[in-house]
């Protein structure tokens, strides 16, 4: 793995003794939205190195916040862990902790080092200053500690309005690190908390919560990501002061995955599911987990991404193509071959015996033989994609064409002959005649043919539909420009198409198993449930490795 500093670490704390040897961590998302690509980093991260070294990881939710969180991301959180292969310990949360984190609390107050503030956050954020800039402390920074003491009790006993009072650690209010300028640690906010209702009416803040959470827990390695660098003093500040069950973890920051046309804010990605402009957490241009696992994309696939990248402590962009790469890569591997016509146009076989239907025995995966054959039916009449006939051939072209003869794939050579059209002129069916001598496709006497296609017999499709995509934003950098990620959104990132046609094994296709459409890439069967319209495929990604091509630039 690149990049192995917190691995690194580990090592010299076992050599150390600091932990006995023992290694603990823990992934710890807020419950407040769907899982995306960049948390399948941490993920990789947490897990990965408590796997590494014998040790355990468990998920903790960091559920602090009631206003925002929900069950249903709870559920879709523990999904997608377990979707990625992940299994934790156990799954925690910070509400598990709220009386221990409550008492601790108390302690602070009670040693002279949290006050109880009854100034609003306008005038508390405007004192704490700025880089360059003193704070001001607070008219009751130095209030009596009993007085403290029973406001902090009488705040949680719901005496106060919501935002009336804070409780904020007595830390230095002139230091450089914005972070340890007296910190809020508690906040008033009636809101119907998903596990522990209405028992609470002040909730402690994320700088809080986080640190004395691990240190219950047992966690001895607490990763997450560079924006916390400034939070690691005030991490281990709380602990210091604090009479903890367990050694004091250790935080350990790193970069954060991001990628090429590609926004991961929870609050953007909700304002797409919320203004419609996608169709959901699960639509598949999404980022989402979720999102990507409906388009097909393999869990192993992702992990394996994310151990490539590695573990480093520098920000930096990575090209949407270098992910689908691995994806393309995997399913190359796993993926059985089917033939689908997206856009139909009838080729009519006029030498072809009438009534007669042949079977061809076609390879599932050339990448693995234990995967088998299956018998694909030919008849005389077949559908082609349109892109493969042109009337009038432009230069280069070597598909279809007038008097051109071609490679049926797995069946014979056939030679287009006319074609047919409708009143307006357009062409709604191609004429040929095949060569019986070439079954299988390749001709006796040893005549070469330039293009090989795919087909459906007619008489044996089954109808589908199917979903093409491309960037949700076309800006490698969304709202680079104007500071707008959605001025960047790309009206075509879908095109849907319907009236395609699919042989009969595609029947048998399990929703969300990914195949390949011969010469078209990979497909994943929709895995929602049917609704009576023909089966959805999501195009997952193409057969054109794009990370090869840019990597030749």
């Amino acid at each position: 793995m690149a990049g192995d500093f917190i691995a690194d670490a580990v090592v010299a704390d076992n050599e150390a003794g600091t932990y006995s040897s023992r290694v603990q961590t823990r992934f710890p998302p807020e419950p407040n939205g769907y899982l995306h690509i960049g948390h399948a980093k941490a993920i990789t991260a947490d897990f990965g190195i408590a796997e590494r070294f014998g040790g355990i990881c468990k998920l903790r939710f960091d559920d602090t916040n009631p206003d925002t969180e929900d069950v249903e991301y709870v559920d879709s959180i523990i999904a997608d862990i377990r979707w990625l292969g992940f299994e934790p310990e156990s799954v925690c949360y910070a509400s598990d902790y709220f009386g221990k984190l409550y008492e601790w609390a108390e302690d602070l107050i009670q040693a002279g080092l949290a006050y109880v503030d009854e100034q609003d956050g306008e005038t508390i954020s405007a004192q704490r200053g700025g880089f360059g800039k003193p704070g001001i402390e607070s008219p009751y920074r130095d209030r009596p500690i009993a007085e403290s003491l029973d406001l902090f009790r009488r705040m949680r006993a719901g005496e106060f309005a919501d935002g009336s009072k804070v409780l904020r650690a007595k830390v230095d209010m002139q230091s450089e690190n914005m972070e340890m300028r007296d910190p809020v640690m508690y906040r008033i906010r009636r809101g119907h908390h998903h596990r522990t209702g209405d028992t609470w009416c002040i909730y402690p803040m994320y700088d809080w919560a986080h640190g004395q959470s691990d240190a219950i827990e047992g966690v001895t390695h607490s990763m997450c990501t560079l924006e916390f660098v400034n939070h690691r003093p005030l991490y281990d500040w709380f602990l210091e002061h604090l009479e903890l069950p367990f050694e004091k973890p250790k935080q350990l920051e790193f970069a954060r995955l991001e990628l090429t046309h590609t926004v991961t804010s929870k609050r953007r990605l909700l304002g797409l599911v919320r203004d419609g402009i996608v169709s959901g957490w699960d639509d598949p241009r999404m980022p989402t987990l979720v999102a990507l696992r409906r388009r097909g994309y393999p869990a192993a696939a992702i992990r394996a991404f994310c151990t490539h990248i590695g573990i480093n402590k520098t920000n930096s962009r990575h090209s949407i193509e270098e992910l689908e790469s691995f994806v393309r890569a995997e399913l190359n591997r796993v993926a059985q071959r089917r033939m689908a016509v997206l856009k139909p146009l009838q080729l009519v076989i006029d030498n072809w015996p009438a009534g007669e239907v042949e079977y061809f025995e076609v390879t599932n995966n050339p990448e693995n033989a234990a995967d088998g054959t299956r018998s694909v039916p030919f008849s005389g009449t077949l559908y082609i994609e349109q892109d493969d006939f042109a009337e009038v051939p432009p230069p280069k072209f070597f598909r279809l064409s007038i008097g051109r003869e071609v490679r049926l794939r797995g069946a014979y050579l056939v030679r287009a002959t006319h074609v047919d059209k409708d009143d307006a002129g357009n062409i709604i069916a191609v004429h040929a005649t095949y060569d019986p001598a070439t079954k299988g496709g390749d001709a006796p006497d040893g005549r070469k043919v330039k293009s090989t296609m795919h087909w459906v017999s007619a008489a044996h499709a089954i109808d589908a539909q199917a979903a093409l995509y491309d960037r949700l934003f076309a800006a490698e950098v969304p709202g680079e420009r104007t500071g707008e990620p959605l001025d960047d959104l790309n009206p075509a990132s879908l095109e849907l198409l319907t009236g395609c046609k699919v042989e009969p094994a595609l029947t048998e296709t399990a929703p969300g198993e990914v195949v390949q459409f011969e010469r078209l890439g990979y497909f994943a069967k929709d895995n929602r449930p049917v609704d009576g319209n023909p089966p959805l495929f999501h195009r997952t990604v193409g057969l054109r490795d794009e990370w090869a091509k840019l990597q030749k630039k």
